[in-house]
């Protein structure tokens, strides 16, 4: 059954262009949370769906899986929340909640996830994203936003933040500072620079030219920077990290970067590239290196990396622009031009 009408931008096709576009939302159902959309932040994941890049799009596709909002109404057996919470949506809006990973608090794991955007409910709705007025979702797939946090800064964390935390967390701890390579400072990567500094971490930023440099160094605070395509800052760098977190959302060969990686390193993977990466196994076997994957994180993880946020006094870097600027956006966002994750202002836009 179908409820009240929702506006939101979408695209039509693979050409990825988003215009406006209304639609009925699900009917709130006894455990559903029903938030009006504040903020959503622009991932580099939306343009891959848009494109029909990754997956299978069905189109018309709202995107955004960044989103924060208030609750305007709640559920029958809805305990958690209130109405007027601020509250946060991240990449997945259901599970099957029986198999071994949900049982273990791993649910972004579940063979049978629902994502919030392009998914389809298990009452055969079909999910609009975060670039729209307003969602309905289950409770269980929702989150706190602490109250000293601004919800514009909360945004990025629900997908780029708790990506980049969700790999670290086993590195928390230690007994001796980590040396961590950041590669890429995108949206993932400039919160995993603030995430692993924050933990203690000797932090080197990664990156294929010198441009970056100064914002890695003075504004986000990296210990040193190494650029890629640097064949003798390259080979000075050889055997000096423990782990490097991947961040990049395009083609790129990895065995230049395990050579920077120490005796049982590990190389992690974050971003969904939509060609096969390559490697020499003899990179891998002759340091007792390794490459793993990681994809977002955790109901848990997520309201972990928001209280971590907000308990340190963390600061994400963002540009907050109006919905009618998100082509524009989407088109920067591809040339590097944003320091470093657009946020979208969707309650303060007309999305009509």
């Amino acid at each position: 059954m179908e409820g009240r009408k929702a506006f939101g931008w979408a695209a039509r096709d693979t050409s990825g262009i988003l215009s406006p576009f209304s639609f009925n939302l699900r009917e709130t159902g006894a455990e559903d949370v029903m938030l009006k959309v504040l903020y959503c932040g622009v991932d580099h994941t939306d343009l891959h769906q848009m494109r029909n890049e990754i997956h299978s799009t069905n189109y018309p596709l709202v995107p955004g899986h960044e989103i924060v909002g208030e609750v305007v109404e709640l559920g029958s057996e809805v305990k958690k929340f209130r109405v007027g919470d601020l509250v946060g949506v991240g990449c997945i809006v259901g599970s099957c909640g029986e198999c071994s990973p949900c049982q273990s608090n791993m649910e972004q794991y579940c063979p049978n996830i629902i994502p919030t955007i392009n998914g389809t409910n298990k009452d055969g709705s079909f999910n609009r994203g975060g670039f729209s007025s307003a969602m309905v979702v289950h409770q269980r797939f929702v989150v706190r936003i602490p109250e000293n946090l601004a919800p514009d800064q909360a945004a990025p964390l629900l997908c780029a933040g708790v990506t980049a935390y969700s790999p670290l967390k086993q590195f928390m701890g230690s007994n001796r500072v980590l040396r961590a390579g950041i590669l890429g400072l995108g949206g993932v990567g400039h919160l995993g620079v603030i995430i692993a500094k924050a933990m203690g971490h000797h932090v080197t930023v990664i990156s294929s030219s010198d441009k970056k440099r100064q914002e890695a160094l003075d504004i986000l605070g990296a210990d040193a920077f190494l650029v890629s395509s640097n064949a003798a800052e390259m080979e000075g760098a050889a055997n000096s990290l423990d782990y490097i977190l991947d961040t990049v959302p395009a083609f790129h060969p990895l065995g230049s970067y395990l050579s920077l990686l120490t005796v049982d390193g590990k190389l992690i993977v974050v971003a969904a590239v939509p060609k096969p990466l390559q490697f020499d196994a003899v990179d891998l076997i002759l340091g007792k290196k390794a490459i793993a994957g990681s994809f977002i994180g955790s109901m848990d993880e997520t309201q972990e990396i928001l209280e971590f946020w907000a308990e340190k006094g963390l600061k994400s870097f963002i540009e907050v622009v109006k919905m009618d600027y998100v082509n524009k956006a989407f088109e920067r966002m591809e040339r590097n031009d944003v320091r470093f994750r657009f946020v979208l202002d969707v309650a303060g836009s007309n999305l009509e």
